[in-house]
């Protein structure tokens, strides 16, 4: 596969939307998760490459990127590293320690909740949402499965958004509150996309309807649910939910966005996203979501054989739908190979950030990044979050 090839692959695999560190010795006692295959994910006991790495984030602020935030971890070794700038108007050095907005990495403490709630016998995944849901979920849509929700076969429909058809309608609408039970019955009126289980099309309102459901069975709120399941068990202090404030609170760097022919960059940090919800509005650390990757893939947040439903794909005949390739994304995570290993994980988008987490089955390597793109939102995935996954696992395996 060339260079060029490479990188479309990767870019497509993954957003389906200094101060440098040194390599260190890791500890050793990782734990295969579940369901995933080992000889996969196997450690190829190399520590990560640390010039490879401090290159990915080097030259920051740039055209891509303002600042970005990495930790790579494992039992192969770590390494810490932080590049760019705070803000543009100060230029003062980038919080390695900053809070940003996470994205779509959301869905993973969303689906997690949900697989504990079916371990507490709470509710099924073989059952339909609108056993549970009734007043919400429509005839049409009588057979979705709560795991089809979570692995993105449900066939419900995307909501129109409501807030216009370019960047600057998007801007102006910035503070607009939504409601998640308005969005789903808004995409729950027309006929389902397909018929559910046939095909996998990834999107934000399975996790949406997944968050009310969560509500739903426990009586509680989603944000207080995974404070109370994950934040605070595993003490992931930097991490909350914004609820209905568009700010991010505590230190954090700024995001940016490119806006015009001109390329004006415009400081987009305060952004509501109650339109993203239970599928993407949670604000993190690199710190805690490296606690919480470990945790994870450790078998200590999703117990048991529901922890194999993270690290399990739709049955092979199911497709993504529109394009006919094979399905990626399980509950909460997707997967490809890289470097010769298989990768688990989630990336994430909101306006000004983009954030991943990732790693091979095994724990032998973990990556997880926050960068501060300037078209986070974008078609192509941004330069300096592809050359820092590629710097952390290595290139797409061919095909």
């Amino acid at each position: 596969m060339n260079t060029r090839a490479a990188h479309i692959a990767l870019a497509t695999a993954l957003v389906l939307g200094i101060a440098a560190g040194t390599a260190v010795p890791a500890s050793a006692g990782a734990r295969v998760p579940a369901g995933a295959r080992p000889a996969a994910g196997a450690s190829t006991g190399r520590a990560p490459d640390a010039q490879a790495l401090r290159a990915a984030i080097d030259g920051l602020p740039a055209d891509d990127a303002t600042a970005a935030l990495v930790r790579v971890g494992g039992t192969d070794g770590s390494w810490r590293g932080s590049a760019g700038v705070h803000d543009l108007a100060s230029g003062r050095p980038a919080d390695p320690d900053g809070r940003f907005r996470a994205g779509s990495v959301t869905k993973v403490f969303t689906a997690a909740v949900v697989l504990q709630l079916a371990g507490e016998g709470k509710l099924a995944l073989d059952r339909p949402v609108r056993h549970y849901l009734p007043d919400l979920i429509p005839a049409a849509y009588g057979q979705v499965t709560v795991r089809q929700l979570l692995n993105h076969t449900s066939g419900i429909p995307s909501p129109d958004p409501g807030n216009g058809d370019t960047l600057e309608d998007w801007y102006a609408h910035r503070f607009d509150l939504r409601d998640p039970a308005d969005d789903v019955r808004a995409a729950t009126a027309p006929a389902p996309d397909f018929a559910p289980g046939t095909q996998q099309h990834y999107a934000n309102i399975g996790y949406t309807v997944a968050g009310l459901l969560i509500e739903r069975v426990t009586g509680d709120t989603y944000a207080s649910q995974v404070s109370r399941r994950i934040l605070e068990p595993l003490r992931l202090g930097g991490t909350y939910f914004p609820g209905t404030d568009p700010a991010v609170r505590g230190p954090h760097n700024h995001g940016y966005q490119v806006f015009g022919p001109s390329g004006e960059l415009r400081d987009v940090t305060v952004w509501g996203a109650s339109d993203a919800w239970a599928a993407g509005d949670l604000i993190s650390t690199t710190a805690d979501l490296e606690r919480f990757t470990e945790a994870l893939f450790r078998g200590r947040v999703v117990r048991g054989p529901l922890l194999r439903e993270m690290f399990t794909l739709p049955d092979a005949s199911v497709r993504e739908y529109g394009t006919g390739k094979p399905a990626a994304y399980s509950a909460g995570l997707s997967v490809m190979r890289l470097g010769g290993r298989e990768v688990w994980g989630k990336t994430g988008g909101r306006w000004g950030y983009n954030a991943a987490i990732a790693a091979t089955p095994d724990l032998s390597r973990t990556l997880v990044y926050s960068v501060n793109a300037t078209d986070a939102k974008g078609e192509g995935m941004d330069a300096t979050a592809m050359r820092t996954v590629v710097a952390a696992f290595g290139a797409p395996d061919e095909e």
